[in-house]
């Protein structure tokens, strides 16, 4: 996630943080509510805190697997049915899965609540996995693992990146998982996640937009209630050991052009009020990319024309570590080691110099920043809060992080860039573009994920 959209997140979530009410079931279920009385929509979304991280080796993807088996019925809504049911009720509904964690959610007229609720509540509990059904869904995936990533040069890339920055980490697999696994994968491996981690007190359930919590808190007692709670499994501490020096890889793959990623090893907030560094790690993220006075697009592409794209990346909310990271293209008839080094010459101006007050005042104007309006809706006041949530944080934590990104000083981000910015955190990852087929070529017009 960019700089400025986390911290417009933060942003909106944090400006009506008193609407919010909470309750836990007696299984375990969490509900959350955030009353939003401005259209007679509501949003649904369920949130399970298991994603591919909690993956064993030989069945990485499963977690993403069982997203799509999640559409494909119970005992009592047939495969398709739920789907279907959402849009004769005028709603939408969708799922992602990610590191993290799996969430489910539904957008719709807010008489149209219990409806959601009965359906969701149903397939928590009461999936059926066949192995017809299975033996569809996975060829699904497999060729969605073909035009989302291996069909897709930067995707790919990316992908290599991740698996050579984190060794130790399951950060280390993709999402969508292996081929190698998705090829030898069971409706028995889909059924054995299903029962490991989709119970109630494994999940949280975000509901926001014009309800009553109280009312609310009944119809979840009414459909999630009954449900049992599970034997949570344990999980044990994953972590990353530090690096002991300068990673590359170079990728060979279709492509028009040549684009390359540097990836610092980086923390995580963990102590919203003590942790100083995520903050300034955002901040400095937000110098470096944001917006076209930013340093990297002013320097690299408008001055310097050495680069056609270039930017800045970090995200400081996770359950695992974090990367910072920069990525450019470099302009024609310029290298990859050339944008290297200019990206370098940067970095080490920050280190040497530290940034001025300009470029944090700058940095703090994105967050009260005009593009709110673009986040201002209900769905993204839940996605905020379910996130936080999934990763072991609390939607109490929003205020405090606005409140500590407004804080960071120049010498935080001096301090945080040197400590940081170091070869022996670094994995460097370079794509060399191949021809492109006709095939590479009708990939990249994509196709849409329904789920």
């Amino acid at each position: 996630m960019r700089f400025y959209s986390l911290l417009l997140c933060l942003l909106l979530a944090s400006a009506a943080q008193a609407e919010v009410f909470e309750k836990t079931l007696s299984n375990g279920l969490k509900v959350i509510v955030k009353e939003d009385h401005r259209a007679p929509t509501v949003v649904q979304q369920i949130w399970y805190h298991a994603g591919s991280m909690d993956e064993k080796t030989g069945t990485t993807g499963v977690a993403h697997l069982l997203e799509h088996m999640m559409f494909k019925g119970t005992k009592s809504v047939p495969a398709g049915e739920f789907s279907r049911r959402i849009a004769a009720a005028g709603g939408r509904e969708n799922a992602f899965t990610s590191y993290d964690y799996t969430a489910y959610f539904q957008q719709l007229h807010k008489s149209q609540l219990p409806l959601a609720m009965k359906l969701e509540a149903d397939r928590m509990h009461n999936l059926d996995i066949s192995q017809e059904e299975f033996g569809k869904e996975i060829k699904v995936v497999m060729e969605e693992r073909r035009w989302r990533t291996d069909d897709d040069a930067h995707a790919l890339m990316e992908e290599r990146m991740m698996a050579t920055a984190y060794q130790e980490h399951p950060y280390h697999n993709p999402v969508i998982g292996w081929m190698n696994d998705l090829e030898h994968m069971t409706a028995a491996d889909a059924r054995d996640w299903y029962k490991s981690w989709y119970e109630p007190d494994n999940a949280t359930l975000v509901i926001a937009g014009d309800v009553d919590a109280k009312a609310v808190f009944a119809l979840a007692q009414r459909y999630y209630g009954g449900i049992p709670a599970g034997k949570r499994l344990q999980r044990k501490p994953s972590g990353e050991q530090p690096q002991l020096g300068i990673k590359r890889i170079t990728v060979k793959a279709p492509a028009e052009l040549p684009y390359f990623i540097m990836a610092y090893q980086a923390p995580t907030l963990h102590d919203v009020e003590k942790d100083w560094k995520p903050y300034a790690l955002s901040v400095l993220a937000g110098v470096l990319d944001g917006n076209e006075s930013a340093r990297l697009n002013k320097a690299l592409v408008r001055e310097q024309q050495i680069a056609i794209s270039v930017g800045a990346g970090y995200d400081s909310t996770a359950r695992g570590p974090s990367l910072f990271t920069l990525d450019g293209t470099p302009a024609t008839g310029k290298t990859v080691a050339e944008l290297e080094a200019a990206i370098r010459a940067q970095l080490q101006a920050v280190v040497r110099d530290g940034v001025s007050e300009e470029e944090l005042k700058r940095v703090r104007a994105q967050v009260t920043a005009a593009e709110v309006y673009k986040l201002d809706s209900v769905f993204y006041q839940a996605m905020q809060i379910g996130q936080m949530e999934s990763i072991g944080m609390s939607y109490r934590d929003i205020p405090v992080m606005l409140k500590k990104l407004q804080a960071v000083t120049a010498q935080q981000v001096q301090d945080v860039a040197r400590d940081i910015l170091q070869d022996d955190h670094l994995t460097v990852a370079v794509l060399d573009p191949q021809p492109l087929t006709d095939k590479n070529k009708q990939a990249k017009g994509g196709a849409a994920h329904a789920h």
